[in-house]
């Protein structure tokens, strides 16, 4: 008799420390795995701040640059915000744009723009969106202005009008050779024609 209840009690007791063992162990576990979330939502917010960090980081205010070339001609650049392309990084990526384009033995010509995307190799510019052009007495809108300093050249598209003192006309597209000073104005389709007024 005395053997079965110590039996029982031997029994008894190792069933109780296997649970307490199991219970701790298991608490353990739930413990190991309440880190493990905590420590992943940790580097999932340091992940998320840095790449916050890196994309603020591309963002510059008050940006401007200047250009000039082997000929006297100046380029000067100003925006309220560049956003460098983080695809490529020679690309930047302009707000709120003002440009002065001064040619040697020529009038200053103003350019502003809502956008635009600055190459800072070649200085190479696309102003887009409310564009306006304004040289002598002349002022050219459009939504697109393709200007290259390395061509010398100026295309201005999509909605163009072209004022001065004179006249006003519509077009698809204005082309200003900065080189030879010479203006191509045409429509895309034959058809279609440069509609000219006259303001007298």
């Amino acid at each position: 008799m005395r053997k079965k209840v110590f039996l029982g009690t031997t029994l008894t007791v190792f069933f109780f420390s296997l649970l307490i063992f199991l219970y701790f162990k298991s608490s353990e576990n739930k413990s190991l795995i309440e880190k493990k979330k905590k420590i992943e939502l940790v580097e999932k917010e340091t992940i998320e701040v840095t790449d916050e960090k890196i994309e603020s980081s591309n963002i510059m205010e008050d940006v401007s640059y200047s250009a000039n070339d082997n000929k006297g001609n100046e380029y000067f650049l100003k925006a309220g915000e560049g956003i460098i392309d983080q695809n490529d990084s020679n690309y930047i990526f302009l707000t709120t744009v003002k440009a002065i384009i001064k040619l040697k033995n020529y009038q200053l010509i103003e350019i502003s723009s809502d956008f635009g995307k600055y190459n800072i190799n070649n200085y190479d510019t696309i102003f887009s969106k409310n564009v306006i052009i304004s040289y002598l007495n002349n002022e050219i809108t459009g939504e697109y202005l393709d200007f290259s300093l390395d061509k010398k050249l100026m295309i201005i598209s999509r909605n163009v009008i072209f004022k001065n003192d004179k006249n006003s006309l519509q077009s698809d597209v204005i082309e200003v050779d900065l080189k030879t000073r010479d203006i191509k104005i045409f429509m895309y389709e034959e058809s279609k024609k440069v509609n000219i007024k006259s303001l007298n």
